[in-house]
């Protein structure tokens, strides 16, 4: 049976649509600030972390973005004005990409990594111009897919093969919990007019952040019980 939209609310006057879709897509975007606040104050060297920082920053501006202008204000608009936040949120998966493969490249032979990294740039350039192009958020999600399936899991997996890595451990964890929110997006699962498969996709993505959170600070820490002398001695 399909759900009726959310309706509207109004606080001191302004008119807010889908308010519990903006509520959760701003949880996302407060998660990722924590993470990225939290990050920033530990200063570890190295473009693992740097990469990783910064994807926290811009995912959590892309989701501000898709709360408020995507979602509440965007009658106020038009709908070309949810691709600052599509466009940032692809940026923000790039990042992350870059992030593991700079983790896996003591572990891998140097042409990979390298070949890696301007795929990286080229396949961000093509699937951005083509969404500006037609519009379609299909494309937003397949980047995310893509990045996140194809680039970010199979380097922590090699990563986490080679050394026991925790950081690697939670950032697999973390892409798995991102797969089930796809999952509730893709199939439109919803449970309530107030909690539709946008919400809970949002409230699982907020958890899958914090995940990776976890998986950030633990980078380059063995699992428990293993010794370190697979790791480097330095954030890569």
């Amino acid at each position: 049976m399909e759900l009726l939209p959310q309706p509207s609310i109004h606080i001191f006057r302004i008119r807010v649509d889908e308010p519990m879709t903006t509520f959760t897509d701003l949880l996302v975007s407060a998660v990722c600030f924590y993470a990225f606040y939290q990050l920033s104050k530990r200063k570890i060297p190295g473009r693992t972390l740097l990469y990783f920082r910064y994807y926290f920053l811009l995912m959590g501006i892309a989701t501000a973005l898709g709360g408020l202008v995507g979602h509440a204000f965007l009658y106020l608009l038009s709908f070309a004005w949810k691709l600052p936040g599509w466009i940032t949120s692809m940026l923000s998966v790039a990042l992350i990409e870059r992030s593991a493969i700079q983790h896996a490249k003591p572990y891998i032979k140097p042409g990979v990594g390298k070949a890696f990294l301007v795929i990286n740039v080229i396949e961000l350039v093509v699937i951005m111009t083509i969404t500006m192009i037609t519009l379609d958020f299909a494309w937003v999600e397949f980047h995310s897919g893509y990045g996140l399936l194809a680039i970010v899991a199979p380097f922590h997996l090699w990563v986490y093969y080679k050394t026991r890595d925790c950081g690697s451990a939670f950032i697999l964890l973390a892409v798995g919990i991102a797969s089930i929110a796809a999952l509730f997006y893709m199939n439109k699962v919803s449970f309530h007019t107030w909690f539709n498969y946008l919400d809970i996709s949002h409230t699982v993505m907020a958890i899958a952040a914090y995940v990776f959170y976890l998986g950030a600070l633990n980078l380059n820490k063995p699992m428990k019980g293993e010794n370190r002398s697979n790791l480097p001695e330095q954030p890569a």
